[in-house]
């Protein structure tokens, strides 16, 4: 085991260095001018740009540019954006906000999800198999800026049920947005849980288990459901790093200073250096995620061996 997690970190170095140089050239190489888009529609100071250039190396060639961008990077500093505030200071005050929102939709879709569909494929052609299917179907169909100021509107404003503004005090004011974010997720993973838990029951060994007079709830937890989480585990891995990056949307309509927020402002201002500071964090968060998933698959089922 041991071997084979230091196999897999040492696979992730290609794959992050390979992510950071794609990145790098795709902001740096758009047309356009930083220093101009961060003067706005104003013209730019010509001596102030000629200082920016010169601080932020904008007037050598690419590769050096990377080359001071990643050997700060392992050194822990990641550099700061056009206004000099630290890059590192951007993302320690923004990534934690997102870390619980993500947390929250996560909790949300994995919980709610499998057990929608193991009540689905236990009912399976009953009304709460149809209604699980109908529902997911609903939510996949709703977009989420749709969904999430709809329910804003009617649960926060007009019911008074939920908070509909940010606090960075109360956590309680982020499980609206979970649930905004983990929709569509929550629903794929109802029908993923319905299908493979259907397939599951169907097996040979789960047979076996009720003749040898297993009592039902141990049937289904123990043979049915630990082998019908392995497909459901791999989704909700890959899927923990696209809550991360796509909270966008979601912190938008509830006004919520974290990483999606930051991210877009900085495209927007063009701040190069931000913008791939942050994705590289979100590419670690992926990579990681993505071992962990594969490392749950001895657990769940002990078959499977890592050499």
């Amino acid at each position: 085991m041991g071997r084979y997690v230091i196999r897999r970190l040492l696979q992730a170095i290609p794959v992050l260095l390979g992510a950071t140089i794609l990145l790098y050239c795709l902001v740096f190489l758009l047309p356009g001018d930083p220093i101009q888009a961060l003067a706005g529609e104003k013209k730019a100071d010509p001596n102030i740009a000629a200082i920016l250039r010169e601080q932020y190396h904008l007037n050598d060639p690419l590769y050096q540019r990377y080359w001071y961008y990643l050997s700060g990077v392992l050194t822990g500093d990641f550099g700061t954006d056009f206004t000099g505030r630290e890059v590192s200071e951007i993302m320690s005050e923004t990534f934690p906000v997102t870390l619980r929102l993500a947390g929250i939709a996560f909790l949300v879709e994995a919980v709610v999800g499998v057990v929608a569909g193991v009540f689905a494929a236990l009912g399976r052609g009953k009304f709460l198999d149809n209604l699980v299917l109908l529902s997911t179907l609903l939510l996949v169909s709703i977009p989420v800026f749709v969904l999430g100021n709809v329910l804003q509107l009617v649960l926060g404003v007009q019911w008074a049920l939920v908070p509909i503004s940010y606090d960075a005090e109360d956590i309680t004011t982020l499980i609206l947005p979970g649930v905004v974010l983990g929709s569509v997720s929550l629903a794929y993973i109802a029908r993923l849980t319905r299908t493979s838990m259907i397939e599951t029951m169907r097996s040979d060994y789960v047979r076996t288990a009720t003749a040898k007079g297993l009592s039902r709830p141990r049937v289904i937890v123990r043979h049915g459901l630990r082998n019908a989480l392995i497909p459901i585990v791999t989704y909700l891995g890959v899927d923990l790093g696209a809550l991360m990056g796509g909270a966008i949307i979601t912190e938008r309509i509830f006004n919520i200073p974290g990483i999606g927020g930051t991210l877009y402002q900085a495209v927007y201002l063009r701040q190069g250096t931000t913008v791939v500071s942050i994705v590289t964090v979100l590419v670690l968060v992926y990579i990681a995620a993505n071992l962990l998933v594969d490392l749950l698959y001895a657990v769940l089922d002990p078959r499977i061996r890592y050499a």
